[in-house]
């Protein structure tokens, strides 16, 4: 058993994030482990690019409101306890709504040592968008 310190909040960098983004490292997988995790905040607008992880990622919402977006148009409101799962390949986007901070677990694996792809920003017309079409988490 180790217990691990928090690690200092570094700030999302712009090449990833639209707006303020602070990230905390929880855990970097060694061998066997491919796990990655880490908590992510986001201020109220701030929001991922569009990106996508070989073998999926888990997002569980901690505090806040945000929001989670797939290139279908799919869109999911998640709250305190909520949990969202995008598969491997899935292009999708998370952040906070545009009144609301918004804080989750992220958690990933490696794989062939990548756990994303990076892709482009959304709109900000896509993100207006987004809050009038999400969908309900049951």
């Amino acid at each position: 058993m180790k217990l691990t310190p928090p690690t200092p909040a570094a700030k999302g960098p712009t090449s990833r994030f639209t707006g303020d983004v602070f990230v905390n490292a929880l855990h970097n997988g060694e061998a066997p482990s491919r796990l990655v995790a880490a908590m992510v905040r986001f201020t109220p607008g701030a929001r991922t690019n569009w990106h996508s992880h070989p073998l999926g990622q888990t997002l569980h919402c901690t505090d806040g409101t945000g929001l989670v977006g797939t290139r279908d148009g799919t869109v999911i409101a998640m709250r305190p306890g909520d949990t969202v799962h995008t598969p491997p390949g899935e292009e999708h986007w998370h952040g906070a709504t545009r009144d609301n901070m918004m804080c989750h677990l992220a958690m990933v694996e490696h794989h062939d040592g990548q756990s994303a792809t990076w892709l482009d920003p959304v709109t900000d017309q896509d993100y207006e968008t987004a809050h009038t079409q999400t969908k309900e988490t049951p």
